[in-house]
């Protein structure tokens, strides 16, 4: 194991626990990527929270999660699960891109589309529709 692998075994240890399929760990560029595919959210979830123990702002650079939820239609209905405040729905999938909504923390929003692994864009009570940070959106 590496020292990387070693930093990060809580997270890949989650990620085998909640049954992440296709569960792939490798290094390059003294970057660990974890990615894999998983049906439910609580799952990615789980895998969240081990990396968040690590480092709770997700700001290590040496580190990439990738685990993506499978068969999430459009039109599914999915909570807000910030921490305490609104999640910022944005104009583009980036967090440079301008505000364009908010969705309260425990809010209902509707998917648009899993625009990517990380952005996805959906549409709130008000009608507004943006791109939100994935990792706060639970089916």
């Amino acid at each position: 194991m590496s020292a990387l692998q070693d930093k990060y075994a809580s997270v890949i240890s989650a990620a085998k626990s909640a049954g992440v399929s296709n569960l792939q760990v490798a290094e390059k560029d003294g970057i660990l990527y974890i990615s894999g595919n998983t049906t439910t959210t609580a799952a990615k979830d789980a895998v969240w929270n081990a990396l968040g123990a690590i480092d709770s702002t997700y700001s290590a650079s040496d580190i990439n999660v990738d685990v993506q939820v499978a068969g999430l239609a459009a039109g599914a209905s999915l909570t807000v699960a910030t921490e305490s405040t609104s999640l910022n729905m944005r104009q583009q999938p980036s967090t440079d891109a301008a505000v364009v909504g908010k969705a309260a923390k425990g809010a209902t929003v509707t998917l648009i589309e899993q625009s990517s692994d990380d952005w996805w864009k959906v549409r709130n009570s008000d009608g507004e529709e943006g791109y939100a940070y994935a990792r706060y959106l639970q089916a």
